[in-house]
């Protein structure tokens, strides 16, 4: 596993603060889980729903909008009918991929470990 090596510009409080600010936008029980579901491609609002099991309507519509607000995911609108509403990520939301990604690769070693123990 990669260390932080402390330099003038990588310090404890900057690391801190920048992480601080990370959880501030991605933080909470479900902005991970939906963009995790949204780096597969664009869905619609109820493949969201049904693919982040636990989450409720309300609460998926109110992540959604702060993630709107925060540039990460980007709603569109169908002109077919019924109108459909999709949700994507944004180029912006897409930079989280690397994120998501080690995330997913530690916490399945983090459950082989506990497995083992």
């Amino acid at each position: 596993m990669a260390k932080i090596t402390p330099t003038p510009t990588h310090d404890c409080k900057k690391a801190i603060m920048g992480v601080h600010d990370a959880m501030y936008v991605l933080g909470g029980k479900w902005k991970i889980s939906i963009i995790t579901c949204l780096l597969f491609g664009p869905k619609r609002y109820s493949d969201i729903l049904r693919d982040v099991t636990g989450i409720s309507g309300k609460m998926l519509s109110r992540e959604l909008k702060e993630m709107e607000i925060n540039s990460l995911v980007r709603k569109s609108f169908s002109l077919s009918q019924p109108l459909t509403v999709n949700y994507e990520l944004t180029e912006y939301g897409h930079s989280t991929q690397p994120i998501i990604l080690v995330l997913a690769d530690w916490a399945e070693e983090h459950r082989k470990s506990i497995r083992i123990a």
